[in-house]
């Protein structure tokens, strides 16, 4: 064989019942304990061994902007409308270089898989769409990247970006997304982010319902047209914040609904944490919808990273791990089924979400595995433990020696 992953703890196997993973040809070929096969070996030890993190939701062209768009002071910010002045000055080369950086982040934390919001609007073009697109390529050693094309500042308020809104789902784009609240009519963009995944057959993820108080969910028109137009499990909403402001009973009704159309959530802790609740100055609103519990009424759901050192986000590492850690923080998720929960939404939830039919560790799967140091989910959550190796299609793209004390 090309490569053994001896001793491997995975996910889903009780605690201690360890295996090998067999690799040929950049495929996984057999998993079962003490492999008799010879080849490259990679001694796992008991430590957690998963198909790759899955990043469902990350903005890639607008990440690392802080030196030129500091964040505001004060409590009441805008950042969205703070970035736009300057798009028509940024460069696809500009794009590129930040881009870069950022996706170098994720990939030395054990990201395999990525979704990417790219902008779409008349200021920035398709330089950022382009730019991005030209990173998946080069980083395809290491990384799959798909680009999901939208129009952060509206669509049927801004002439011209349903046009480049088409180009880029022509040049390839895997999804169409869209930000209703930027619009005058948002309803409008929301059938008009419909006929489009329609026309060009591709998946609906959407930033959504996001603001100080629970009236006007735009959720529920989507909902309806998933149901209408058959889109079940092609529909992803993004942030929910929302959900976070409604008593219990009122969000197991959503979850119910959105169980039952096929709708998934994205939530995204870090840029919802730090946007909402801004006009209290005391008991301050998380704003962070609570994604176990709507698992429990049978919605799937992941957790993501959203913006990295922008405006909307100043900070983050790109750590998968520490945002599910977060979550969980924020949610005061402790029980360890709960925390497992919390593994799998950056994992095979994230996976399911994105439709990959071919995710897991299983024979006839790509050799996407990344080893953790950690000999269980729920403990690489709570101790936000780092990835030692990872390999995509069987090839190692990142090495990381585990801490030690010296005494």
């Amino acid at each position: 064989m090309d490569l053994i992953v001896r001793g491997a703890q995975l996910p889903e196997n009780p605690p201690g019942t360890l295996v090998d993973i067999g690799v040929e040809a950049g495929r996984i070929v057999a998993v079962a304990p003490d492999l008799a096969a010879e080849g490259e070996t990679y001694a796992a030890d008991g430590r957690l061994v998963c198909a790759g993190l899955v990043e469902t939701h990350i903005h890639l062209d607008k990440a690392r902007l802080l030196e030129r768009c500091p964040a505001e002071p004060g409590r009441a910010i805008n950042p969205v409308r703070y970035v736009e002045a300057f798009k028509p000055e940024i460069t696809e080369e500009d794009v590129y270089d930040r881009a870069r950086a950022t996706l170098r982040e994720c990939l030395l934390q054990g990201t395999t898989r990525i979704r990417s919001h790219v902008e779409i609007d008349p200021k920035i073009g398709l330089r950022g769409f382009r730019a991005v697109r030209a990173l998946a390529r080069d980083h395809a050693f290491a990384v799959d990247l798909q680009l999901c094309a939208f129009p952060q500042d509206g669509l049927t308020d801004r002439p011209g970006t349903e046009a480049l809104l088409t180009e880029a789902l022509r040049e390839g784009a895997a999804a169409v997304g869209g930000a209703p609240r930027y619009d005058a009519d948002g309803p409008a963009q929301i059938r008009r982010i419909f006929a489009l995944a329609r026309e060009f057959d591709v998946d609906v993820d959407l930033h959504l319902d996001v603001g100080p108080t629970a009236d006007s969910l735009d959720v529920h028109l989507v909902m309806d047209l998933t149901e209408r137009y058959g889109l079940g499990g092609r529909v992803t909403v993004g942030h929910m914040a929302k959900l976070s402001l409604m008593p219990p009973d009122a969000v197991a009704a959503i979850a119910r609904r959105l169980s039952d159309v096929g709708v998934a959530v994205t939530v995204l802790p870090a840029t919802d944490l730090f946007l909402m609740g801004r006009s209290h100055d005391h008991a301050v609103p998380r704003g962070v919808a609570d994604a176990n519990a709507l698992l429990r009424h049978g919605v799937n759901c992941s957790l993501s990273s959203n913006n990295v050192l922008n405006p909307a986000t100043p900070y983050g590492d790109c750590s998968l791990i520490r945002m599910a850690n977060l979550h969980a923080n924020v949610l005061q998720v402790s029980q360890p089924h709960d925390l497992c929960e919390c593994f799998r939404m950056i994992t095979d939830r994230s996976a399911r979400l994105l439709n990959l039919d071919d995710y897991g560790v299983a024979p006839g799967n790509p050799a996407d595995l990344v080893v953790i140091d950690a000999t269980a989910p729920d403990r690489a959550i709570a101790e936000i433990r780092r990835p030692l190796a990872v390999f995509k299609r069987g090839r190692r793209t990142i090495v990381c020696e585990p801490a030690r004390l010296l005494e």
